[in-house]
Order: C-alpha cells, then structure tokens, then sequence
C-alpha cells in the first residue's frame, strides 16, 4: 500500500498511517551533533518537543556517542508518517534547537531487510495514543460485543482435583468512529495454564486478568483494520478494512465462540516489542 497520494485527481495529498509498528527507513530520523553539556534528561525532552510538532512519534531515543567519537549525545526519532519524516528533517536540519549550536538531521539510509519486512501490530496503549492524538478522545469509542470462557470443563472453578488447568477468554471488540460513520471488530485469545490446582483466590485474579488480556488484544486486533488518513488540508479520514471471515451477526457470536473455540489463535500473538531495527548512518548520501 502506497503512505501517500491524490485524491481522485484532486489536488489533495494524502497521508496514510497504519496502526502497526513502523519499520521503514523513511519514516526514521538521526539528530546528532548534540552537546555533551546537556543531559539525557532535557535532551530526550527537548526533541519531543520539537519534533511531536510534525506528527505522532513512535519512539525517541537519546544515546551518548561511541568512546572512539566525540564525546556528546545523538537521539533516533522514529515517526509513524514517511511525510512527517521527511518534513521534520527538511525543516530542523542544521537549525539551534535547544542548544547554541546547530544540530545535524538526516533519514535512515540504510536497514536490515529482515526488519524492514516483518509487521508488528502496536500494543494497546500505543494504539489509543496514536487514535487520540488524530482524532480526539471523542473521535472514536470501543465497546465489548462479547467476552466468553473458553476454558471448557477442566477452567471451572469445581474444586476437582485437576493437576494441569488451563484457563481461557475469548473477546470480540468493536471499534466505532461516529465523525465517520465507520466500524470494524477485532477478537483477541488469552490464556494461562497451571502446573497444579490453584485456589480459589489465584483463580478469580487470573480470570480476571485474562479477561482484560483477551479485550486488550482484541482493541489491537480491530485498530489493525483502521488506516488514518491525513488531508493535505488539515482534515482526517478514516477508513476501515473489512475481513468477510470477521463479519459476523451478533446473535452469532456466543455460538460461534463455543464451535470454534480457537479460531482466533491467529490473535493471541498479537502484540508489540519496542526494537530498533538495525539502522546505520551513510555519510555519502549527506555531502
């Protein structure tokens, strides 16, 4: 899917922004030439600050530089939007910051192919981060369709004598922008396994935590369908893509979830892990 373009020969550029983890090189920034004199601390906030300004970030990250380099500070910016990249680094390159001195801006030239190709969805907080900050907090709203036990006969809470118990939730989640009339579901698996019977006190916290494990996943599973689209001209768009296999009636669903008790398994992996992909800076494609 191509980040940007017009619309319907318009001229509109678009911007795209998916809810997964960004890993291309053109949406990764280094700042350098950072003095040494500041700390981590007001480096790390002041790059926030400068850079949030263009659009969502993904991550930030301060490290000091090598002991063969001069001593001082250099930060990765990592944006969700290729445009936003871009445009970030056109307007600080070689501009005084947060500190006398300029500081040098350039995109990632180079990465590892392996990390470039692998998708990884967003983790819940990162996904709500991402929808607030383009939509508003009243720009979309989520709501439980259903929350199901699948741990059949040996997850009830009977005192039986059962060595190996395992507990399982599955939970389908609704996602709804009402600025633009649009929706889509997501379903998220979540389970534990215990060596021995635990009591009842361990059983009812676990439960517990697997339901909100099982709706937490199932946010991130439906956020995965959402593509933000920004307007050249300030406006957001939102577009939702559909899977036939994932449209289901509601009086369906309780049924469906005691058939096929697993047929979200493809879910339960979904997660995040916060890893910066192999990146390197080339000096000839900046003289």
């Amino acid at each position: 899917m191509e980040n940007s373009g017009r619309l319907l020969g318009m001229d509109i550029e678009a911007d795209i922004i998916e809810f997964k983890v960004p890993n291309e090189n053109n949406k990764t920034l280094f700042v350098w030439d950072i003095l040494p004199t500041l700390s981590e601390a007001f480096i790390y906030e002041s790059i926030c600050g400068v850079f949030s300004g263009f659009g969502a970030l993904y991550l930030v990250k301060v490290c000091q530089n090598a002991a063969v380099a001069e001593p001082g500070f250099y930060a990765i910016v990592k944006y969700y939007s290729s445009a936003q990249a871009s445009k970030a680094q056109r307007t600080t390159d070689g501009k005084s910051l947060f500190q006398e001195s300029p500081v040098k801006v350039r995109l990632c030239t180079r990465q590892n192919p392996a990390f470039a190709s692998e998708t990884k969805a967003l983790s819940n907080p990162k996904c709500q981060e991402l929808a607030n900050r383009y939509l508003g907090f009243n720009g979309w709203s989520s709501k439980i369709i259903t929350l199901q036990d699948l741990s059949g006969g040996d997850g009830a809470c009977t005192g039986a004598e059962t060595q190996a118990l395992t507990l399982k939730y599955g939970c389908i989640v609704e996602l709804t922008f009402p600025q633009h009339c649009v929706s889509c579901r997501g379903t998220g698996v979540a389970e534990e396994s215990f060596q021995s019977h635990p009591d009842h006190l361990e059983l009812c916290l676990t439960r517990g935590k697997l339901q909100k494990r099982a709706k937490d996943k199932a946010l991130v599973d439906a956020f995965r369908n959402v593509l933000l689209v920004l307007l050249s001209n300030g406006k957001v768009a939102v577009e939702c893509r559909f899977d036939p296999d994932q449209v289901l009636p509601v009086e369906d669903l309780q049924g469906l979830i005691k058939v096929n008790d697993i047929s979200w398994s493809q879910c339960a992996g979904a997660g995040e892990e916060d890893f910066l992909s192999d990146l390197s800076l080339n000096a000839s494609h900046w003289s």
